[in-house]
């Protein structure tokens, strides 16, 4: 049953402010679920290869092949279940509209720029000032 006009145009603005309330959540939920089966199936055809790589390193009793084979099984399942890696950063700015623009600046610039040891320096830097007032 197809939605009505009304409720066409309730839908869109509730889109619209969910885009604008939280850009982050939006991505997050667009365009993943391709990306996952493909990762899914490359991880797992990527462990059987390596099962199989371990079987045939013990039935030739060559020790190394037999740990290349469980070295190659180990990383794809631990790739299969690590959080996927994102972009460095958002890719634009949500304007009051729900329309995105692209950022000004580069993203990882500024503050977050020197990564993380740059960030404890500055807060041990700031703890040994707070102590010496």
């Amino acid at each position: 049953m197809p939605l009505s006009e009304y409720e066409q145009r309730v839908l869109e603005q509730m889109e619209q402010q969910l885009t604008s309330d939280d850009p982050k959540l939006v991505n997050t939920f667009q365009g993943r679920a391709s990306s996952s089966v493909r990762r899914w199936l490359l991880t797992g055809a990527g462990a059987l290869v390596g099962l199989t790589v371990l079987v045939v390193g013990a039935a030739t009793s060559l020790p190394w092949l037999g740990v290349l084979g469980f070295v190659l099984m180990f990383v794809c399942v631990v790739l299969a279940f690590s959080p996927p890696r994102r972009g460095s950063g958002p890719t634009g700015v949500v304007g009051s509209d729900g329309s995105v623009r692209p950022s000004k600046g580069r993203p990882g610039s500024g503050a977050d720029r020197g990564g993380l040891f740059t960030r404890l320096e500055q807060r041990w830097d700031d703890r040994r000032d707070n102590r010496d007032r």
